[in-house]
């Protein structure tokens, strides 16, 4: 019996991905983005939100993309991991998709040398590939076995 997971989808480029909707506190307009001095590239700097402050990943970067500024259809989308609030740019979020687990497999390695770093699984929806990313990976946070 398969079980029914939701995901939070947005876009890169053309590409959807997908977060574990368990993770994700909300999803905001692109807000003033404070740069931090000397942090990794892929920081694009910090946000006020609420009174928060929350550093902000530009996933484009994380992902080697092409750089792009942010547009209307941009948005940040606030995850919380392991009690750290961080934000991801993304060009667009798309919607909330319930996948069952019989739609969602291990991401394929592509070349022996390099493992899929950032995608944890593939889900299959309405003809449609969604890339679920990892959180820890992505955001470069340990994880805590417990």
């Amino acid at each position: 019996m398969s079980e029914m997971k939701e995901f939070v989808t947005f876009r890169l480029n053309k590409e959807f991905y997908g977060i574990d909707i368990n993770n994700v506190e909300n999803i905001e307009k692109v807000l003033p983005i404070t740069r931090v001095p000397y942090t990794l590239n892929y920081v694009n700097g910090v946000i006020n939100l609420r009174g928060i402050i929350v550093p902000v990943v530009d996933l484009r970067t994380r992902f080697g993309l092409t750089p792009k500024s942010a547009s209307d259809e941009s948005r940040i989308i606030i995850v919380n991991v392991d009690e750290l609030k961080i934000g991801m740019l993304v060009d667009s979020s798309s919607e909330v998709l319930q996948i069952s687990t019989d739609e969602i497999d291990d991401a394929p390695n592509v070349r022996k040398d390099v493992d899929n770093e950032f995608v944890k699984n593939i889900g299959k929806k309405n003809g449609r590939i969604i890339m679920l990313i990892d959180l820890y990976k992505v955001l470069n946070i340990e994880q805590h076995v417990e």
